[in-house]
């Protein structure tokens, strides 16, 4: 376990909220950690011997006592919870997650539509022996629909949702054709939206009594950020198509090429083009009349950076930055990601947060990006080890002895960490 210092002492925004997590891989689990990171108790319900998917998806992997290893990938969305290892697909199994589910505020899982009602953990069941309980669904396609069958994966939802047809180079340019964004931001958009419905649910709760069932969908979320994409088609009727990192209504607002790297160039307003052409040396460019406005450089966009472009080319990246931000002409660099951790900015906003598993595993997290001035997020828990507080929890919130947990243990209903089934013995 990890506590950052002084988190003992500080509230915690979602403190004694119990939330019971059966998800795996990202959206949803990104939905649960971010619950944890506000001070919720999250349970993660595993798959006993295997767990959630994401702990065999690497190189690389994080090296501990463990005899296989966890993904690094698995770390990025799985702190402040505790992992309970249930074979629910058995009776008994589905028994203790129904019972954890009567002590609940909050359900979150993941399961195609309609697997979970085999076994008793669907919404209805449980709602109805708990109506104050807020369950979160998170599918591909959602629960109703045509395609509310079939599974959804990010590469999918990307393609589907039409975001891959506005990202890449354009047409007619080396490199062309559509192309995904380099995260899972159908995923991390998802979650993001189930954790704002889940406190949206919560405070209706809080005054009707009633919890809900909350229906998140990938594909559902990933539109609904097409943002002024769509709009620009629904108003204009026109079909976005991919402009590379040209931004399809202001300009300028791309990359160009300096000397020795590229740079980024975003002037929001008429007078930030202005100061940059003087900074350019250039006043000539920002007193054509097609330039004035940005509905005008938006129709003359191409004439008006091949003049940009030639203007910014004998700079060095490094000298042009300084120059526009003493300017207050809005740009910056394009960092890798190793440059970008080690920022001096990330470092004074305490974005990486070090963490160390019960075994002494220490492991660096990026952590929750919001300020709070009175209830901070708080990283207490290192992403667990399969199982790790199966034994713990059993005793704790059901009342179950060492006897009782090593029976269900010798069955198979539950699986227990080497070095919880140790302290057990």
């Amino acid at each position: 376990m990890a506590q950052a210092e002084g988190d003992g002492a500080r509230p915690m925004a979602l403190a004694g909220l119990k939330v019971l997590d059966l998800s795996r891989v990202l959206a949803a689990p990104w939905a649960s950690q971010i619950l944890g990171d506000l001070g919720a108790e999250v349970l993660k319900v595993e798959q006993p011997g295997r767990g959630d998917d994401t702990r065999r998806w690497g190189p690389p992997f994080v090296e501990d006592t463990a005899p296989q290893p966890d993904a690094a990938y698995f770390f990025c969305a799985n702190r402040n919870k505790q992992s309970l290892a249930i074979d629910f697909s058995q009776p008994e199994g589905a028994a203790l997650v129904k019972q954890l589910a009567l002590q609940a505020d909050v359900v979150v899982e993941n399961f195609r539509v309609g697997a979970l009602a085999r076994f008793g953990l669907d919404a209805e069941t449980l709602r109805a022996a708990n109506p104050r309980l807020i369950y979160c669904s998170v599918t591909g396609f959602g629960q109703t629909g045509p395609y509310a069958k079939r599974g959804g994966y990010d590469f999918l939802i990307q393609g589907m949702s039409g975001l891959m047809s506005i990202t890449g180079r354009p047409e007619g340019v080396a490199g062309a054709g559509p192309m995904k964004v380099g995260l899972p931001v159908s995923d991390l958009f998802t979650g993001l939206y189930a954790a704002v419905s889940i406190l949206a649910a919560l405070n209706h709760r809080a005054a009707s009594g009633q919890g809900q069932w909350l229906d998140c969908a990938l594909l559902d979320s990933q539109v609904a950020v097409l943002v002024n994409q769509a709009m620009n088609f629904l108003v204009g009727g026109a079909v976005p198509q991919r402009l590379g990192n040209d931004h399809p209504n202001v300009v300028p607002y791309r990359d160009f090429a300096c000397s020795d790297d590229y740079l980024l160039v975003a002037c929001g307003t008429d007078g930030q083009f202005q100061a940059l052409c003087r900074l350019l040396g250039k006043p000539e460019i920002g007193a054509d009349p097609r330039f004035a406005s940005n509905a005008g450089r938006s129709r003359d966009r191409r004439a008006l950076e091949v003049q940009l472009a030639a203007a910014i080319a004998p700079w060095k990246a490094a000298d042009l930055l300084a120059a526009m931000a003493e300017a207050g002409v809005p740009g910056g660099p394009i960092h890798s990601i190793d440059q970008i951790l080690a920022n001096p900015q990330i470092a004074a906003r305490g974005l990486l947060q070090s963490m160390t598993r019960d075994d002494g595993t220490p492991v660096t997290v990026i952590g929750f990006p919001t300020q709070f001035s009175a209830t901070p997020p708080s990283y207490r828990l290192a992403p667990p080890r399969l199982g790790q507080d199966t034994a713990a929890v059993l005793s704790a919130a059901l009342g179950l002895d060492a006897t009782a947990i090593a029976a269900l243990a010798a069955r198979g209903v539950i699986g227990l960490d080497p070095l919880a089934a140790e302290a057990l013995s």
